[in-house]
């Protein structure tokens, strides 16, 4: 049975297996054609669409071609992360990852369409199985039963934590009649409000402030790990360690922890020792799922699995680490090429498919093809001479892409220096509905395509300025690097000295269990001079920094309760001060003088800085925007760019130094011979 669908509104329409077992090769799929093909296919295909790529750098492309392709559309398009780790690693993954990677699991389980991207190793990977995720999924409501003591056990059956204030998924507390939750899968905590056994209200809460929002009728609560942790969980664990692994498993932390409770940091690498088996995401696919992959797929996966096969031999002499062999936690190449096989299939290649692949039943060339150079040439005679005999040549619409609405409006302004007036609209299908040949629109694809028929081009703005345009990327400020000395309690050895705001230099003994009004919480245990301790909660973590005077060895240890701490803060206060003083002074003297100030930047120096290939890092590009600042401001400038090598320096000293020449000075820079200055620095030379 064909589960292919006749109603398709996408323009485009590649051709699709038929059955189950079928696979078709897709050629001539350059730039952003796959994601086009995908999109067209996932409306016309019945079921779920899996696309497969080769790495996490492709997927991320891909769904951004996706989530322009499929605008207007009500198909979603899922994403389940990797866990961000390598291989073995003794970390865990962030809360955030691992609750996003639920609920696609949950997601898939219910899906019926849609869209799910996937890097080939992350799809090698083996996870929970689909039965314990719906064992210890629940579902809450308004006006429902809860009693709140079997409740909160069920809720650390399923690895939640009980914590004194909720701020981060997979976390609970109860206050009474209160009971605040955040679920994994959820992107906020809810407050549940309990008459006697009767769920009374469910609200959304800010865990910053710990006030509730809005009124919600019901929640679904997902599992807080991607494995049990209950006790018949932890003898299995037990048990299973003792089958695998020789010796005294005493002699392991691992093992002694996970008895004693605790799940220590990279235990999700003996997560098959936790369930009886294990599973892929392969398991939680229907039968009439369409796998659509990219080509190099399989000699990838064989790739992956050689690295962690290396890492694997380089770790596995540890006594007090023993870990389980690659192929307990990944498929191997030739198993994800079998299991990839088993579904109908489709895999795109960049090139064309002049004689069908061994074990296609079709090859079949799309009808799309490479955009020519179209960069705009700040010097040239006719900057944007490639962009309009293009045009010229080009009977078909023509849709161009800016990263944001504000770089809409930039990209309108620069096209409409050359007599170019394209329309804006706000989504795809109004492209292809509205009758205008020129259209632009807001969506950060760095790849364009040229399809011949039906005749349709998309142009990125990165194809026309020869650079890619950079977001400010986002960064949680909750305070500078150094009042977050300590962000891990991972990050701590016991007898480490360490350094409590409000009462000085202590040593670090680890973490115990107290019993404070009727529930159990973690505290720090610190010691002081005389054998004094002092237990900090959890939650109070950020009072705790590492101790930086000096050798550990020689760090003092303050008396609780005395005036020691105190007048060190103040020597340290009055030191700060005497040099913010001499500093001022230097300040005020230099700001008195006045100095050149070169030219703002102008085209001629975007072209230039577009030539630089790679994506500079917020260090570099924050050093970039501090020269150019202090080069065309009147105040002397007294700046001196240091680093590594190869970490962005050639490339902040010769912009200076463009900027420098454009303006009519003469300026040295020194700079190594490197073949990256020599290749995209020649023409300034």
């Amino acid at each position: 049975m064909n589960p292919a669908i006749e109603k398709n509104s996408s323009p485009f329409q590649p051709p699709l297996p038929g059955k189950a077992g079928e696979r078709l090769a897709w050629g001539r799929c350059p730039g952003a054609t796959p994601g086009l093909a995908i999109a067209s296919a996932a409306q016309a295909w019945a079921g779920l669409v899996v696309a497969v790529t080769r790495d996490l750098q492709q997927a991320r492309q891909l769904e951004q071609e996706l989530h322009l392709f499929l605008q207007g559309s009500d198909l979603p398009i899922l994403h389940f992360p990797d866990w961000e780790t390598l291989p073995y690693d003794v970390f865990s993954p962030l809360p955030e990852l691992v609750s996003e990677r639920l609920l696609t699991l949950h997601r898939l389980q219910e899906a019926r369409r849609g869209v799910l991207v996937v890097p080939a190793a992350t799809l090698q990977q083996r996870i929970l199985p689909p039965g314990y995720l719906e064992r210890h999924a629940l579902l809450l409501e308004a006006g429902g039963q809860l009693e709140i003591e079997p409740f909160r056990q069920r809720l650390e059956r399923a690895g939640y934590r009980c914590v004194s204030q909720v701020m981060g998924h997979g976390e609970f507390a109860v206050r009474g009649s209160l009971l605040d939750l955040f679920p994994m899968g959820s992107e906020v905590p809810y407050r549940i409000d309990l008459f006697d056994d009767e769920i009374d209200s469910i609200r959304i809460f800010d865990p910053e402030t710990q006030r509730t929002v809005e009124r919600v009728d019901g929640i679904r609560l997902l599992p807080a790990r991607e494995f049990p942790v209950d006790e018949a969980a932890v003898t299995r664990f037990r048990s299973n360690w003792r089958n695998r692994f020789e010796g005294d498993p005493q002699a392991s932390p691992i093992y002694r922890e996970v008895s004693e409770g605790r799940l220590p940091g990279g235990i999700e690498y003996y997560l098959p020792l936790f369930h009886e088996e294990t599973a892929t995401l392969f398991d939680y696919l229907a039968g009439e799922t369409l796998l659509i992959q990219s080509e190099g797929v399989r000699e990838e996966a064989e790739s992956f699995f050689e690295q962690v096969s290396e890492r694997y031999e380089e770790r596995r002499h540890d006594l007090e680490r023993p870990l389980l062999p690659p192929a307990e936690l990944y498929l191997r190449g030739d198993e994800l090429a079998g299991r990839l096989k088993s579904f109908a299939g489709v895999t795109w290649h960049r090139g064309s498919c002049e004689e069908r692949p061994k074990g296609y039943s079709a090859a079949i060339d799309l009808a799309s093809r490479n955009l020519p150079p179209l960069v705009i040439q700040a010097r040239a005679a006719r900057p944007a001479g490639l962009l309009e005999d293009f045009l010229a040549g080009f009977d078909g619409k023509v849709l161009f892409l800016a990263e944001s609405a504000g770089r809409r409006e930039h990209l309108l302004e620069t096209l409409a220096g050359f007599g170019l007036k394209p329309k804006a609209v706000e989504s795809w299908p109004q492209f292809l509905e509205q009758e205008q040949r020129l259209a632009i629109t807001a969506a950060p694809m760095e790849q364009g395509l040229l399809l011949e028929e039906p005749a349709l081009a998309i142009i990125p703005e990165t194809l026309l300025l020869g650079e890619r345009v950079r977001q400010a990327r986002k960064r949680r400020r909750a305070g500078s690097e150094a009042d977050q000395v300590v962000r891990n309690l991972a990050e701590l050895q016991e007898g480490a000295p360490v350094v409590h705001e409000e009462h000085g230099v202590g040593r670090y003994l680890g973490l115990q269990s107290l019993d404070v009004g009727g529930m159990a919480q973690e505290f720090l245990t610190i010691e002081y001079a005389r054998g004094d301790k002092l237990y900090v909660p959890v939650s109070s973590l950020h009072l705790i920094s590492r101790y930086t005077g000096g050798a550990e060895e020689t760090a003092p240890l303050h008396r609780l309760g005395s005036d020691q701490w105190e007048k060190a803060k103040k020597r340290a206060a009055q030191k700060v001060r005497d040099a913010a003083a001499e500093l001022l002074e230097i300040h005020a003297r230099r700001a008195a003088r006045q100095g050149f100030a070169f030219p703002e930047p102008g085209d001629d120096y975007r072209q230039f800085a577009a030539q630089f290939e790679f994506e500079e890092t917020p260090d570099q590009q924050a050093a970039i925007d501090d020269v150019v600042r202090d080069m065309t401001s009147p105040h002397p400038m007294d700046r001196v760019v240091c680093g590594d090598v190869g970490f962005g320096k050639t490339e902040v000293a010769m912009r200076a130094a463009f900027l420098a020449t454009a303006g009519g000075k003469q300026v040295a820079v020194l700079v190594p011979t490197t073949l990256l200055a020599q290749q995209h620095y020649d023409n300034f030379a």
